[in-house]
């Protein structure tokens, strides 16, 4: 599974929310999609090691 399959999943996610600060929602999927964007190598590692082939959802 491709990190940027997932980032692109996490960044629709926070886009689809009203850009608050203040909102718990969008600043969990903002602060994570920040901090994975800047560690794509070790989240694509991550993914690696933890999903197997076939274990990856269906996105849209």
């Amino acid at each position: 599974m491709k990190a940027e399959r997932v980032l692109a999943e996490l960044n629709r996610l926070r886009q689809d929310l009203d850009k608050n600060p203040k909102d718990s929602e969008w600043f969990t999927l903002h602060h994570a999609f920040c901090f994975i964007s800047y560690k794509m190598g070790d989240f694509q590692k991550y993914l690696d090691e933890n999903i197997k082939p076939g274990d990856e959802p269906e996105f849209d």
